[in-house]
């Protein structure tokens, strides 16, 4: 018996006949840059067949085999690299310098406003180049990312290609909204859950729902130790958290662990997840065994200047901290990947920066692109993206500057096309 097709299902079927509908397409790029080697190709040529890459080459050997039919992108007088990866951000989000913000969000804006303005980020993100997202929860906004990342996939609205969380998970008592009266049955920003098998459970309801990744807020209560180091209060024991990850990998998913201080860092390196965001408080030893794991790290630089004087827990010696700990862990080797924690500063302010204050603590411009490209392709598990060979996503942008002389072009881009179609062309 023939079985109906689910709603999924069927928008995949209308995206894969629009891809299938696009005439193939030429892309002629004055530069090329390979993110991996760092090398630079002058007068290249991409051929892009239903939303990829089908070869890669000198121009005038990919003109001269390419079909007929093809229409060209002239970027001759361009730089040209894959699409930008932002690895950690929060488009239901739109800032929360201080404390009041974040309630203000929760409590005043309904999920659908809210889901209207994430559109409009996505959308933002997508201009900047912003190809793909990595979203870590949706903060009280139930599973409003799902269906974002449904409706880009459907082209009802533009954006990235979304990597969505969910709701990310915590522990009773750990995280906002609190301190309220106590009789207020106040919502949550995240999902509450305790102990091994109910974790379990939770961790399959969320993969039912849609989502991609599971995260986890690992710390809280943030304080420097008397030792120098930044401690933490954990928010689960070690076989709760070695649940989440268990669970979550059993289905084919990836975790994410949001962790501030020494404690919080060490409990998620146990646990074994795959990626620790924020770590303000890495050191040597952690940093060592990060490497050793192949853990990847989304250092949250831009966010955390932000909020320091707000609702930073130490003030401006927070981001001093990190920026100790990211020289460290550059020298390290640790794999580091672009995440700014777009949302917890507003959606007018271009991720990109991230970058530019990454170069600033040390790393060259190319290990930045790199950050933003093949490294958070690989954090993602999607060899797909994160480079312009063949078979990879048709995403790239293009720009007139170097950024690996000058970083801050990548906030200047020119062009910007995601699965070989333009949504972006400045002249």
């Amino acid at each position: 018996m023939l079985r109906p097709l689910s709603f999924r299902h069927l928008l995949g079927l209308l995206v894969g006949l629009t891809l299938a509908a696009q005439p193939p397409s030429l892309i002629r790029a004055g530069r090329l840059l390979d993110v991996r080697t760092g090398q630079v190709r002058t007068d290249q040529g991409l051929l892009v067949k239903e939303g990829r890459v089908a070869a890669t080459g000198a121009w005038a050997q990919i003109s001269a085999s390419a079909p007929k039919e093809a229409t060209l992108l002239d970027l001759s007088d361009q730089l040209v690299l894959p699409g930008l990866i932002e690895a950690h951000t929060h488009v239901l989000l739109q800032g929360n310098r201080f404390s009041q913000d974040y309630a203000d969000q929760i409590l005043k804006e309904s999920v659908p406003y809210r889901t209207l303005r994430a559109a409009a980020s996505a959308r933002s993100a997508l201009l900047w180049g912003f190809t793909s997202l990595r979203d870590l929860g949706t903060e009280g906004a139930g599973y409003a990312d799902v269906d974002l990342k449904r409706a880009i996939e459907a082209g009802v609205v533009p954006g990235p290609r979304l990597f969505v969380a969910g709701k990310a998970f915590s522990a009773t008592g750990t995280y906002p909204l609190q301190n309220y009266a106590w009789e207020l049955d106040l919502p949550s920003g995240v999902r509450v859950v305790d102990g091994v098998e109910a974790i379990r459970q939770a961790v399959r309801d969320e993969v039912r729902r849609g989502v991609d990744w599971v995260k986890v807020y690992v710390d809280r209560a943030i304080t420097l130790g008397s030792d120098g180091r930044l401690r933490s209060m954990t928010n689960y024991r070690p076989e709760e958290l070695r649940a989440f990850v268990e669970e979550a990998h059993r289905l084919g998913k990836r975790t994410s662990a949001h962790v501030k201080g020494w404690d919080g860092i060490d409990a998620a390196l146990t646990a074994g997840f795959d990626t620790l965001e924020h770590a303000d408080g890495f050191t040597d030893d952690l940093l060592d065994r990060a490497v050793k794991q192949g853990t990847f790290w989304c250092p949250t630089i831009y966010a955390g200047l932000w909020v320091a004087d707000g609702r930073g827990p130490l003030g401006r010696k927070s981001p001093e901290i990190l920026a100790a700990a990211f020289r460290k862990g550059l020298a390290k080797g640790v794999k580091i990947a672009l995440g700014s924690d777009a949302g917890a500063f507003p959606w007018t302010e271009n991720p990109a920066k991230e970058l530019a204050l990454m170069v600033e603590r040390g790393m060259t411009p190319l290990q930045a692109v790199q950050s933003a490209t093949c490294v958070a392709a690989d954090l993602l598990g999607a060899k797909d993206l994160g480079t312009l060979e063949p078979g990879a996503h048709a995403d790239l942008v293009a720009l007139s500057d170097d950024p690996l002389k000058d970083i801050t072009a990548l906030q200047r881009l020119k062009t910007v096309v995601k699965a070989g179609a333009i949504v972006r062309q400045d002249h």
